[in-house]
């Protein structure tokens, strides 16, 4: 995983919970040996990049809870074909960052104050 522009420990591990499952998700349709296949590495580098330039920046609610929609809408249904997957998988795989992917999943997105 690319660990350049982590503001935070919750951006580091909002990516983190986004590489597992990307990787869950591969695993389970493409490259069951491990690495991940070309159209997945390129969704996961996408996610980090979006992640990256979040207009709230820090202060980040999870996608699923965001009043903005930044993905476009290819890469937003694979994304969610991913989640789909892997999101029932990760308890098993990764409790800890279900856990907490969950109970960062309670905050409401901030108000946003657009810089210009």
């Amino acid at each position: 995983m690319n660990t350049n522009n982590i503001r935070t420990p919750r951006i580091h591990r909002e990516k983190t919970t986004v590489q597992k499952m990307i990787q869950l998700y591969c695993r389970g349709y493409h490259a069951p040996e491990g690495l991940l296949c070309p159209e997945c590495q390129d969704l996961l580098n996408y996610a980090n990049f979006r992640i990256d330039h979040c207009p709230y920046e820090d202060e980040k609610p999870i996608c699923a809870k965001c009043p903005i929609h930044c993905y476009r809408p290819t890469m937003r249904e694979k994304i969610r074909q991913v989640m789909r997957y892997a999101g029932v998988r990760m308890l098993r795989h990764h409790p800890y960052l279900t856990i907490q992917h969950l109970l960062d999943g309670l905050h409401k997105a901030p108000e946003l104050h657009l810089r210009f």
